[in-house]
């Protein structure tokens, strides 16, 4: 799919989707995730998987364990939160909002189980957040690297939007790590 039909189809489906919805659809991912990284060792979700391409997954991140999702996924979700109050503030975007995606927001090779907290955090920071802003549609923009100039309802439909296409990621990864944790409970490295 070429990037201007999934700008179209992207903005189209933000354009319709309300605050409440956005912010339900954020809390079931949530929920999602918290039940991937149950029973998973922290050995497993330290484990890289290489996964087959998938859509919103870019080639430099198709080899990510579990803790390095939620590394990358914590980071954008700050970014996103960060972009939003600017935006509804009418300021400048600076700090968390004004990152380069392909340097700040990659993870550590080191990610660990710490990095679950973190990412829980974020998502509940950012629902208490936008719950409490005014107006978000109709704001100045700010650009998005592939659907272009967003407002602040726009980047909050965006963060849900986001880690739903890393969720598939994720369970991916914890699926293979799972099944490899249950066949070998005692193994020191699960590393490919």
């Amino acid at each position: 799919m070429n990037h201007l039909l999934i700008k179209t189809v992207v903005r189209s489906l933000f354009a319709v989707t309300s605050r409440n919805r956005a912010m339900n659809k954020t809390k079931r991912i949530l929920e999602d995730y918290m039940k991937l990284a149950d029973g998973l060792s922290p050995e497993a979700g330290r484990r890289s998987v290489k996964v087959p391409p998938m859509r919103g997954v870019d080639e430099d991140m198709r080899r990510w364990s579990f803790y390095m999702i939620l590394e990358h996924d914590t980071k954008v979700n700050r970014s996103i939160s960060a972009t939003i109050q600017h935006l509804v503030r009418g300021e400048p975007l600076s700090g968390a909002a004004a990152v380069d995606p392909k340097k700040d927001l990659l993870p550590s090779q080191s990610a660990g189980e710490e990095k679950l907290r973190e990412f829980r955090d974020s998502v509940n920071e950012h629902l208490r957040m936008v719950s409490t802003l005014g107006r978000l549609r109709g704001t100045k923009t700010a650009p998005h690297p592939i659907i272009g100039n967003c407002d602040a309802h726009k980047w909050a439909c965006m963060f849900s939007f986001h880690l739903g296409l890393h969720y598939k990621q994720a369970e991916h990864v914890v699926q293979i790590v799972k099944a490899e944790q249950a066949s070998a409970p005692d193994a020191k490295s699960l590393d490919v």
